[in-house]
């Protein structure tokens, strides 16, 4: 058993990728409070938890009732992320969070001005995303009985665990370079991160039609 959960823990981290999570954490979360930021890496774990359990322990037959395709979640989640992505380049979230305050400076202005970003991107498909949904379903598939499916749950709960302390410690930690530099990182990451959309899309394509389709 201790090979199972050495192996799942290390193919769900991977997948999960709890480093790669918390900058992009951070600059989805720009003006947001320490607090604001503990809560929404709190919640997003939990609701990535929830939905990875779900597909773990129903996640075949789910799929199944509904017709829906493993690879459409991969395209659909690209093209999601990579609008998500655009507006960290060109700054349109943190001018949309700028107009929203100026409309409401009495009341709740530092609530209002950020945004909840805990259930998109970050539960799904950041955390939760098709290649988690993917290697948990097959994990629980290949477990043998109850306490192999156990221990595979339990190297999930360990990997969310390191991805939400990954998230609530980014935050000071970019606070310390500053405004200026995390404003490049800012940029830098969302290129990085509409890259790796459209990695799921041609992932997603790939799958669908076939590697010929997409250029050989």
């Amino acid at each position: 058993m201790t090979q199972l959960f050495l192996s799942a823990f290390v193919t769900l981290f991977l997948v999960i990728d709890p480093p790669g999570c918390a900058p992009i954490y951070v600059g989805l979360t720009k003006g947001a409070s320490t607090a604001q930021r503990r809560d929404m890496a709190i919640r997003a774990t939990l609701i990535a938890g929830i939905i990875l359990l779900v597909f773990a322990l129903f996640g075949e037959k789910l799929l199944a009732a509904m017709h829906i395709d493993l690879d459409s979640f991969r395209i659909a989640g690209g093209i999601m992320l990579f609008v998500i992505a655009l507006e960290m380049v060109f700054e349109k979230r943190t001018q949309r969070r700028e107009d929203r305050a100026e409309k409401i400076m009495a009341e709740n202005a530092e609530t209002a001005e950020v945004e909840d970003v805990s259930v998109f991107p970050m539960a799904m498909p950041m955390m939760a995303g098709p290649g988690a949904i993917a290697s948990i379903m097959l994990l629980t598939s290949t477990a043998k009985g109850i306490e192999g499916t156990l221990v595979v749950l339990a190297a999930l709960a360990a990997v969310l665990l390191l991805t939400m302390v990954a998230l609530i410690a980014a935050g000071p930690l970019m606070r310390i370079l500053g405004d200026r530099v995390e404003a490049v990182i800012t940029r830098l990451l969302g290129v990085l991160l509409a890259a790796l959309s459209a990695q799921y899309v041609i992932d997603g394509l790939k799958n669908s039609f076939g590697i010929a389709v997409i250029g050989g």
